[in-house]
C-alpha cells in the first residue's frame, strides 16, 4: 500500500506523521510506502521545522533529510490512501481531486481510524511553543497505530 499524509506546509505535522508511520511500518514489517506533502506552497524545498525534528529525534526517528513538497492532482494516481491532517486540509485535497476528476474515496482524515477521532484534526503546532509538538507527536503516534490496525489485513 502507498500512503501520503498531508498538512498545510509539510514542515510540521505531516513530516512527523511520515517519520512515525515509516518507523511503525518497519516495526510491523509491512510493505507500505509512506510519503507526505502540504497543500500550500509556503515551504516547498525546506526542511522540517526544528521542533518537529527534535520531537522525532527524541523518539529515535530522523526526519532531518525530509524536504517539503506540495500535494498535487497526480498524487491521487500515485497513492492508495490520502490522509489529511485536519478538516481544512481535507477540503483542499477534495477540491484538488474534484478539479482533476480523481477518486475521492481515497481521502480521509488522519484521525478517522481512531474511535474518538472521526471529525477532528491534528492541531497545527506551527509557531507554537515546543511543548505543543509533544502533544501533536502523541496524537500522531496514536493515529498511526489506528491506521495500521485498520489497514493491516
Amino acid at each position: 500500500m502507498k500512503i501520503i499524509i498531508v498538512c498545510l506546509g509539510n514542515i510540521c505535522r505531516s513530516p512527523i506523521a511520515e517519520g512515525v508511520m515509516r518507523h511503525k511500518v518497519r516495526q510491523h514489517k509491512l510493505k507500505w510506502k509512506v510519503a507526505s506533502a502540504g497543500t500550500e506552497p509556503y515551504h516547498v524545498g525546506q526542511f522540517p521545522q526544528p521542533f518537529s525534528q527534535k520531537i522525532c529525534r527524541q523518539h529515535g526517528i530522523d526526519i532531518s533529510l525530509h524536504h517539503a513538497r506540495q500535494f498535487n492532482a497526480g498524487d491521487f494516481d500515485r497513492y492508495d490512501r490520502i490522509f489529511a491532517m485536519a478538516p481544512d486540509v481535507y477540503e483542499k485535497i477534495i477540491a484538488i481531486g474534484n478539479a482533476a476528476g480523481a477518486d475521492l474515496s481515497k481521502v480521509e482524515l488522519f484521525l478517522s481510524a481512531m474511535k474518538s477521532g472521526n471529525n477532528i484534526g491534528v492541531p497545527d503546532p506551527y509557531m507554537g511553543p515546543e511543548s505543543v509538538y509533544s502533544l501533536v507527536y502523541d496524537l500522531i503516534d496514536r493515529g498511526c497505530d489506528a491506521i495500521i490496525a485498520k489497514y493491516n489485513q
